[in-house]
């Protein structure tokens, strides 16, 4: 009886905690669907009562080629990522190379602000021509993404068993051959994780968008809702639901890859 009361208590909470996280993305759907003179009501209605679909058809009118740019710079940043990490990772995890410090320096790239790396990558762009492009800010966005993905690849494909790499030698298979034919098919998980968390980081990218292409014609969504936003204007409902739109793509990946995600973050926290 104590422990079925428990765990009610327990699911009460768990679901007062849920609601209070989700209400911000309530609170935005919200917003988009209220018309631009109910901004200023006091108090503010909790459900939209006369629902206006004009911010939606606003994001459908202007901010598509954002929209468009985002997803490129996001595929161009996994691909980016996946070409740089998992190979990083392997050689890590089994070929043991010399120089200890390498996961070191991989765990201090990640504490390095955004900010600042982006004032770095100013200097460099403007001297080599790379500002406003959009290959620049995959660029920029691979240096966020590519220490965690070797982080991820390393304990993963640590937990390959050896024997399994010593049977593809033996077979004839060279390095290249045993990573491509042996190594990537059984690092489902840990692909599908880096290649997640490598898109949402471009996708929601802020800092060097705004550092780096600022004044492109080809801006990412973070940069399009600014469209909306005026020293004398706010058009609230169309940031909202641009925000809304920009939310979806995230939320379906999120829901489809949350199963090899699970697996590949916790992948090397258990030894046999």
């Amino acid at each position: 009886m104590k422990s079925r009361s428990g765990s009610r208590r327990y699911t009460v909470i768990g679901l007062v905690l849920t609601a209070l996280m989700l209400f911000p993305v309530y609170w935005m759907i919200n917003v988009s669907l209220t018309p631009q003179q109910d901004m200023r009501k006091s108090p503010p209605d909790l459900l939209p009562l006369h629902p206006t679909f004009e911010g939606y058809r606003a994001v459908l009118d202007d901010q598509l080629p954002y929209l468009g740019t985002s997803l490129l710079i996001g595929l161009g940043t996994v691909v980016l990522t996946l070409l740089l990490a998992a190979p990083a990772g392997y050689s890590l995890a089994k070929l043991r190379p010399r120089g200890g410090a390498l996961g070191l320096v991989l765990l201090i790239a990640q504490m390095v602000p955004g900010i600042v790396m982006a004032m770095g990558f100013y200097g460099i762009f403007l001297d080599l021509g790379l500002l406003n492009s959009w290959w620049g800010l995959i660029v920029a966005d691979s240096t966020i993404a590519v220490p965690f993905g070797v982080m991820i690849f390393t304990a993963f494909m640590s937990g390959i068993p050896g024997e399994l790499i010593a049977a593809s030698r033996i077979d004839g298979a060279g390095t290249f051959r045993t990573f491509w034919s042996v190594v990537l098919p059984v690092s489902r998980n840990a692909l599908v994780t880096v290649s997640l968390f490598s898109f949402l980081w471009a996708w929601s990218d802020f800092v060097f968008a705004n550092t780096l292409d600022g004044g492109g014609d080809l801006r990412p969504i973070t940069l399009g809702i600014y469209k909306y936003i005026g020293n004398n204007n706010q058009e609230w409902n169309a940031i909202m639901a641009t925000a809304v739109v920009a939310s979806v793509p995230a939320a379906v990946l999120l829901v489809l890859a949350q199963r090899y995600v699970a697996a590949g973050v916790t992948a090397g926290a258990v030894k046999d």
